[in-house]
């Protein structure tokens, strides 16, 4: 088990959404994040009070937890004297980057001698099954987006959250490292081997009661070159009965491809149906997840005005307003 509470270890990240594995700890998991520890140049800033190791461990922080999300995953040279460090004043690290602590030999060094613990969550600890399509008992929902990093988690959190409320069957499946440090739980998808990625999906999503919904967090983009393999593997094995397509409307390229721009809503909605439909013939679209972050109240209302219009969903921010017609959405099947 990882020891809580955190220090959110920003780095040098270069802008907000870099930093979005910390940012998602601190607004679904607040009590576990005592400060943030920023580097110069660092562009993220998670609201948090700024701390260097003496004061979080002071503040009761037990592990320091690396809250970037950087291209490909790797731990930069340049964090490796806060990390040691770390260790040395008695902080155990946790991440969830696919270049791995227990990789690095100088941190594998410094824990064993100083008796911390790193914690790599993006590591498969089950051996997976091949996927095999049977269709499971109780039901399952799993947003979709135009882009990475555009809400799909925080969509399937705010859905878990209100239908607990409503005193509905629900679980959060987590499917990444920011969802499996929130939860504790999950699947590392990105990380399993391709082939047995769909049965990872369909382990973490078993057979369940009835009126149960399953909330898969989403991962990647059909529509994004480099990470659409792991939407696909959620797809297929998640046989999703709804799909909620998620969007940010200020993105001026796909995350990372600035060659390559946001399909539209409708192209996601036919895209994902026609490849949902081969594991379930019954899926249905039922809503859509608007990240608003970036536009005033007025702005966000009116986008949203625009899009539900237009698609004939209910088009909301769950994290702004509430999940509250998404859930609708879904008891309505």
């Amino acid at each position: 088990m990882i020891e809580t509470p955190y220090l959110l270890f920003l780095g040098d990240a270069p802008d907000q959404l870099a930093a979005k594995v910390a940012q998602g700890i601190r607004d679904w998991r607040p009590d576990n994040a005592v400060g943030q520890f920023r580097m110069d140049g660092c562009k993220a800033d998670l609201g948090l009070p700024d701390m260097d190791l003496a004061a979080a461990k002071a503040a009761g922080a037990k592990t320091l937890v690396i809250g970037v999300a950087n291209r490909g995953g790797v731990i930069s040279q340049a964090w490796k004297k806060v990390l040691v460090t770390a260790l040395e004043e008695g902080f155990d690290l946790a991440s969830g980057l696919h270049n791995l602590l227990r990789d690095e030999p100088d941190l594998v060094a410094v824990a064993e001698a100083t008796g911390r613990a790193l914690h790599d969550v993006r590591v498969p600890e089950v051996d997976y099954p091949i996927a095999n399509g049977v269709r499971r008992t109780g039901k399952r929902c799993l947003a979709v987006g135009t882009d990475c990093s555009v809400g799909k988690m925080y969509t399937a959190l705010a859905m878990d959250r209100e239908m607990q409320a409503r005193g509905m069957k629900a679980t959060f499946r987590a499917t990444g490292q920011t969802g499996i440090l929130i939860t504790g739980d999950g699947v590392p998808l990105d990380a399993v081997v391709a082939d047995f990625m769909a049965g990872a999906v369909e382990w973490l999503t078993p057979d369940n009661d009835p009126d149960h919904w399953d909330l898969i967090e989403g991962q990647g983009s059909l529509f994004h070159v480099s990470y659409s393999g792991v939407t696909m593997a959620l797809i297929h094995g998640g046989q999703p009965d709804a799909l909620i397509l998620s969007h940010e409307p200020t993105r001026p390229h796909m995350r990372g491809l600035p060659d390559y721009q946001l399909p539209s809503l409708e192209a996601l909605r036919d895209l994902s149906l026609t490849l949902a439909r081969v594991a379930n013939p019954d899926v249905q679209v039922v809503g859509i997840s608007v990240n608003t972050a970036a536009l005033s109240e007025d702005e966000a209302m009116a986008c949203l005005a625009e899009i539900e219009n237009r698609m004939g969903l209910p088009a909301v921010d769950p994290f702004r307003q509430g999940a509250g017609r998404l859930v609708d959405a879904l008891a309505a099947l």
